[in-house]
């Protein structure tokens, strides 16, 4: 997912996308306490949803007040059922649902991201537009995006 959203940003002047663990190390430290926005991922189990669970307050805490929700690698109709749920009852934002694409892997395989791969890939599209509602919302409501 990191390389899709890199490649859609990459020419955004402004922006920085950060990958980190999936842990609360980061949020404990208040490594990303100045950042415009955070998007936790989840996946539909249970621990990446914990995780996230505990993720949220903690982000709060620190004054992120733009906290969003990306649902991956879903592979039903109830997967993401589920982690829409979860994020309705954890007062999370979700902004995408990313499906399983078997395109990921063999992308992986080759050691390309899979827009380069697959341009036409399912996750391709969600995650252009999930980027430009980014763009959008740090901008009108950070304004930092923007170069300024």
């Amino acid at each position: 997912m990191r390389s899709i959203v890199g490649e859609i940003v990459n020419h955004a002047e402004g922006v920085t996308v950060m990958d980190t663990e999936a842990s609360i190390e980061h949020m404990s430290r208040g490594t990303v306490r100045y950042v415009d926005a955070l998007l936790v991922v989840l996946e539909p189990y249970y621990r990446s949803m914990e995780t996230a669970g505990r993720t949220v307050p903690l982000a709060r805490g620190l004054g992120i007040e733009r906290v969003y929700g990306i649902a991956n690698k879903l592979r039903s109709p109830q997967d993401a059922e589920a982690v829409e749920a979860y994020c309705r009852n954890h007062g999370l934002e979700l902004i995408a649902k990313i499906p399983f694409d078997e395109n990921v892997v063999e992308a992986d395989r080759t050691g390309r991201a899979v827009i380069d791969y697959d341009a036409t890939s399912p996750i391709v599209e969600e995650l252009s537009q999930t980027a430009d509602f980014l763009l959008r919302e740090v901008r009108v409501n950070g304004d930092r995006a923007g170069g300024d």
